[in-house]
């Protein structure tokens, strides 16, 4: 049996560009990862599942899930690395292993920020403009992710689960600037608050609050990426009372106040 490849730990989500030789190989790790095709094509198989994937597929691989994969021909693929608790990201969609197929709309997000990828620092570099790049770009491709169709239509992960979960963060990401109230949104999706609440957890990993703070931080990343967007004016975007507010848990979180995140430079 192939020994799996051996992991230096991550603490933060990651995006980097791959090619995999034709010779099967092993991996194991302890973050969710999500393999999306950019050129040619691969063989995975996961927990006994086996898809070929190209520019149109991805693998969604939770943590924990031991992999077998390899290239076919020459390849490339963009893989982002998802430790727990880091972005936004339901749990639920990553409940198992499965190969799903990218509408174009994300295909070009994929094809943009593999782009950027080709020279951006390694993930685990100190650099703190690798923070940012990493940082920016996960958000920007597992917000996309779940905004495909596809993916948050799937009854196998919706309503037939407990929650439709990526109907559930369209409808936070829509309502950011707003005070969330829970019995409107468990209302808004059929349940009483305490059936909610529990739902939401199983779904959602977290509370609906604290899955709403980390979204709401999420967002600040990609609007802080606009010049012309004053602070206060993101703050209150995305939901703060004030910019006192949103500088406390962007620093607590990042590790950097918004001022000096948006003063790095690009990679």
């Amino acid at each position: 049996m192939t020994t799996p490849h051996q992991h230096t730990p991550i603490n933060a989500p990651g995006v980097e560009l791959r090619r995999y030789g034709t010779t099967e190989a092993t991996d194991l790790h302890d973050f969710h990862q999500i393999v999306l095709g950019l050129d040619g094509e691969m063989e995975m198989t996961v927990n006994g599942l086996g898809e070929r994937i190209d520019r149109c597929s991805a693998w969604l691989i939770p943590a924990g899930a031991r992999h077998d994969y390899s290239g076919i021909g020459d390849n490339r693929q963009l893989v982002l690395d998802l430790p727990a608790a880091t972005l936004a990201v339901p749990e639920r969609l990553f409940d198992t292993a499965r190969a799903v197929r990218l509408d174009p709309a994300l295909t070009e997000v994929v094809r943009q920020i593999a782009q950027r990828a080709a020279t951006a620092p390694p993930q685990n570099s100190a650099d703190l403009r690798a923070r940012r790049f990493h940082w920016d770009t996960s958000t920007r491709l597992c917000a996309a992710f779940l905004a495909q169709t596809g993916i948050a239509t799937d009854a196998e992960f919706g309503a037939a689960a407990g929650l439709d979960f990526a109907r559930i963060d369209r409808w936070l990401r829509a309502h950011l600037g707003e005070p969330l109230r829970i019995a409107d949104l468990a209302a808004h999706c059929g349940f009483g608050m305490r059936r909610f609440h529990q739902l939401f957890i199983e779904a959602f990993g977290e509370t609906p609050h604290r899955y709403l703070q980390r979204l709401r931080l999420d967002t600040a990343l990609a609007l802080l990426a606009e010049p012309r967007a004053s602070l206060t004016d993101i703050a209150l975007e995305v939901g703060f009372g004030d910019q006192s507010a949103f500088t406390h848990a962007f620093t607590r979180r990042f590790g950097l106040a918004p001022g000096q995140w948006r003063a790095l430079p690009p990679h």
